[in-house]
Order: C-alpha cells, then structure tokens, then sequence
C-alpha cells in the first residue's frame, strides 16, 4: 500500500559528510540531490502529497556559514527545478515563517510557487522555516483575531497545509526518532518509520522498503 501523504524529516546530512571527512556543505549538497530524486521516485509510486523538513526554525540558530550554504542551496534548488516540477505536473508550496527568510528566497519560492500552481499529479510540500508549535501559535492567534471558536477542521484551514490531507507515512532518517517540532498536529495518527540511515544514505529502494512496512500495518484511528 502506498501513503497518499508522505513526510520526511532529512536527518543527518552534516554527519555523513562527517564520516567521510568532508564539509557539512557538501552533506546538505547531497541531501539535496536526494532529496529530489526520493520526491520523484515518490510520486512514481503514486504518492500525491510530499512533504520534506527542509529548514527548522532551530536550523536558523546554526552558524552563518553553514546557514549561508543552506540559502545558496534553496536558491540553487528553486532556479534549477521549478521548470523541472511543471514537466512534472507537480505543484509547490511552502510551510513555514517566510519573514525568517532572506528577501530573496521568499521571492524565488513565491514565483516556484506561481509557476507550478497548475500542477495536478502531486504537491511538494517544502518546510523551511518551519516550526510545529510556531505553526499552532500562528492558527491560534488567527483564530483569537478573528473571534470565534473552531472546529477540528476549520483550525487545519489556518495551518501552512491547508487543504491538504494528513501524513499517512512520515520517515525519519539518522538514527534518531523523534518528531523535532515537525507536524505536530498533523501527525496525530500518522504512522512512524525510522532509518538508521543518514539521508543522503537512504536510497529510493530504502524507501520502497519502508512503503512495503506501511502496507504491512493496520490503521485502526483509536477503534477496535
């Protein structure tokens, strides 16, 4: 069985490289390169929704190297494949405080965004930026200002994944299992698949692998 609604959170990029001796600028390089070929190979299979924890709002506390290679990355990123993803017939979206971002990117991921909107085989889902109980703060604070009380789904409306539907399958690579303020809300009763894998590491096979443990669960939401 395969997950409509897949979520990655890319762990460990910095320590593969680490291992080999190289800059942690060449780990988030080739976790980019992953990156784009395990969104692919996703969307083959016939997922419709992917989303990937790009940037936490805890990342921006790194240094400003390691973030300055980070934003170079995200330019990189968008220039060379927002054409790529309207051959794809894959939308973008962006989760995530955009006013924590340079001028720059928000602008180069806000035209990504307007070039792909037509897209109808799937939506990549890029958080960067993002922060889980930053993200709820946001909705509760619109929904103060607005005044009312909400309903389950009309408090999902105000979140960065508005009307789309929650995770089935979020994977964790890098040995460490933990949700690190990803989807806090929308995971509620997503199912968990870790990897001891760093993430340039975790191949598209990797992935088949973990799709073949999902299919193997059995979703019961709390009932019998």
């Amino acid at each position: 069985m395969i997950p409509r609604h897949l979520a990655v959170i890319m762990d460990g990029n910095g320590r593969w490289a680490k291992k080999r001796l190289l800059p942690r600028s060449a780990g988030h390089y080739a976790g980019m390169k992953r990156m784009i070929s395990l969104s692919e190979h996703a969307f083959e299979r016939g997922v419709e929704y992917v989303t990937l924890y790009a940037l936490s709002t805890e990342n921006l506390s790194r240094p400003k190297e390691e973030l300055d290679c980070l934003f170079d990355l995200f330019r990189k990123y968008f220039r060379e494949n927002t054409e790529r993803l309207v051959g794809q017939g894959i939308r973008l979206r962006i989760a995530g405080d955009r006013d924590l971002l340079p001028n720059d990117i928000v602008e180069i991921m806000r035209e990504g965004e307007a070039r792909t909107a037509g897209g109808k085989r799937g939506t990549l889902v890029l958080a960067i930026g993002y922060g889980g109980r930053q993200e709820l703060l946001r909705a509760v604070n619109l929904a103060v200002t607005a005044g009312k009380q909400l309903t389950e789904e009309e408090f999902s409306s105000l979140l960065y994944t508005a009307g789309m539907p929650a995770p089935d399958l979020l994977i964790r690579t890098g040995k460490e299992k933990r949700l690190s303020n990803f989807l806090l809300w929308q995971c509620a009763y997503t199912e968990f698949y870790f990897s001891d894998k760093m993430f340039p590491a975790f191949t598209n096979a990797d992935l088949d692998r973990a799709f073949e443990n999902f299919g193997e669960r059995e979703r019961r939401y709390g009932k019998v």
